[in-house]
């Protein structure tokens, strides 16, 4: 790292050790300082300009500094930021109407960042499992999956199966069995279990390295939940809002989640806002006083989200990452390059495998993209996720396939 941050010119060197001295160590980024972004790009310190293609995971679907996102955020910045939920707001209730009949569930329950929708969603299943399923106090399990990623707070890296996320952190919370992704065997065989509240699943797991399963596994899955009496929860905090080609990845299925979880470009990438979405039978069973947040549900949340989501529908997003994630797929593979081992997405979710004797190599080539103008980041060491904000067009797609084609040629010299 040393060595890297070394050859930055003194204004990124400046920033990057301010950073390593005043800062948390819980992160490892690409030496790359930014200071500005639109649309599909951002431009550092010293002026370089970068194809954005992790999109802040998925949090800038809309593009970076959408003006429409923006001059909301602005608008209402001006007006009114935070009430607290100890108080109604003019715009609570419209969000609540306009959220719920989007995507058509009986409630919102708004959260900020995340895992707290996440943690919010666990919180409901278990709540309706003893009050209306009828499992015996503290019984409740649910099951979840290998190479997950839902959050790193205590509860959710309890069922991680990522060392780094939960070595040295317990003990652990109970209450949760988990299974292989993408095996309806395992699954079957863990419904079994009456004590089972429910199944909480990504539709692709992006953290992974965007593993897609197997088709109809979501709509299987759904099927075997309702034969169990047991709600499916869709985390669609990455997936969703046309990232995979559809609103919501469970749209490819057909698959209408109990409980559906939502954040990062519920705003557009400008502030934290997140959401869980589900029928009375299952939100009501949550009473005044007994889950909440100071910030969940602010107007300023209220009124981006509302802006963030409109922005989607009007400028077609989904049909956009669906044909630019086709398009971006098969470029890649007309490469044929024997540095890629795998090629796999679903519409500007992908993620692309590098084979190499050196375990550094993935980490190598993003430097490359880097200092070719495109920026990208490794995830478990050799996979490389390629999600560009979804309003790229077919000509920049070209021109990055073209940056990564010639950044692969750093991988022939060691």
């Amino acid at each position: 790292m040393q060595s890297t941050v070394s050859s930055l010119t003194e204004k990124s060197r400046y920033f990057i050790e301010q950073e390593e001295k005043y800062s948390a160590h819980n992160y490892h980024p690409l030496p790359v300082v930014l200071t500005k972004g639109e649309g599909v790009f951002v431009w550092d310190v010293d002026g370089k300009r970068y194809y954005d293609f992790l999109s802040g995971y998925s949090a800038v679907n809309q593009g970076h500094c959408h003006p429409k996102i923006i001059n909301t955020l602005i608008e209402q910045a001006q007006k009114l930021t935070l009430t607290s939920r100890a108080f109604h707001s003019d715009l609570l209730g419209e969000y609540a109407e306009f959220i719920t009949n989007y995507f058509g569930y009986d409630k919102v329950l708004p959260m900020n960042t995340g895992v707290e929708a996440v943690e919010t969603a666990l919180k409901l299943c278990r709540r309706w499992g003893y009050t209306v399923k009828g499992i015996a106090e503290n019984k409740a399990k649910i099951i979840a999956c290998e190479g997950n990623f839902h959050g790193r707070t205590s509860t959710v890296i309890s069922f991680s199966s990522d060392e780094s996320s939960y070595k040295n952190f317990g003990p652990f919370m109970p209450g949760f069995e988990i299974i292989p992704y993408n095996d309806l065997n395992a699954l079957a065989i863990a419904l079994q279990d009456k004590n089972v509240a429910g199944f909480l699943v990504e539709p692709i797991q992006g953290e992974a390295g965007v593993f897609v399963p197997d088709d109809n596994y979501l709509s299987t899955a759904k099927k075997y939940c309702e034969d169990a009496n047991v709600l499916f929860i869709g985390d669609e905090i990455q997936t969703g809002l046309c990232r995979t080609g559809k609103m919501l990845a469970c749209d490819h299925e057909n698959v209408r989640p109990d409980i559906l979880i939502l954040g990062k470009a519920l705003s557009g990438g400008t502030l934290p806002v997140s959401a869980v979405l589900a029928d009375d039978e299952i939100m009501l069973t949550i009473k005044a006083g007994e889950h909440g947040s100071t910030y969940g549900g602010n107007p300023l949340a209220c009124k981006v989200a509302i802006t963030s989501l409109t922005v989607l529908k009007e400028e077609n997003m989904s049909a956009l990452a669906e044909q630019s994630g086709k398009l971006l797929r098969s470029e890649l593979k007309k490469l044929n390059s024997p540095f890629i081992k795998i090629i796999r997405g679903k519409g500007l979710l992908n993620a692309i495998v590098i084979e190499h004797s050196n375990p550094d190599a993935a980490w190598e080539f993003c430097l490359a993209l880097k200092g070719n103008g495109l920026l990208a980041k490794p995830t478990h060491g050799d996979k490389i996720r390629f999600a560009p904000p979804l309003i790229i067009t077919n000509d920049q797609i070209l021109e990055c396939v073209e940056i990564i084609n010639k950044s692969l040629s750093v991988l022939e010299s060691f």
